[in-house]
Formats: C-alpha cells, sequence, structure tokens
C-alpha cells in the first residue's frame, strides 16, 4: 500500500520515462486493478533503473521533491475506500 511512507509511481500513461525525486520507490505499474506485483526499486548510486515488470524506465531528478514524479500524472496515492454512514 502508499501509506507506507515510499513513494509509488503508476505509469497509465504508458510512458518510456518517468523522472523522480526519490531514490527509493515502489513501481505499480498501471492503477489498480489493473497493476502488477509492486516492485521496490532501490536507485542506490544509479540514476536509472527499469522496471522488470513493465519496463518503465525511471530516472532520479533532482530538481523533483522528494515522492514527486514527471509526468505528476504517474504519482500514485491510495485513497481508502468510502466507508458507509
Amino acid at each position: 500500500m502508499a501509506d507506507t511512507g515510499i513513494p509509488h509511481f503508476c505509469n497509465d500513461l504508458g510512458v518510456t520515462l518517468i523522472e523522480v525525486g526519490s531514490k527509493e520507490f515502489m513501481c505499480v505499474g498501471a492503477k489498480p486493478p489493473f497493476d502488477h506485483p509492486h516492485i521496490f526499486i532501490d536507485l542506490g548510486g544509479d540514476t536509472e533503473a527499469v522496471c522488470p515488470y513493465c519496463s518503465t524506465l525511471y530516472r532520479y531528478n533532482p530538481a523533483l521533491a522528494a515522492g514527486a514524479a514527471k509526468p505528476e500524472e504517474c504519482e500514485w496515492h491510495d485513497t481508502p475506500a468510502a466507508t458507509a454512514a
């Protein structure tokens, strides 16, 4: 789930490159229910990594805030289901 403090990114847009402002994050593929297993990616000393499931290329961009992405639509924030009143 996205509430763990680790940024989650999705690629519903089908872009080949997502710039991210974090060196550790999760790739979920497309938004649920069409997501793939949520993959933890740690760039470490690298600036790029490819998701082994969806082949999205992630590139670290230090100009972006932690948890931010470019394009912005690739930031995924899990929203809890509405509770019944």
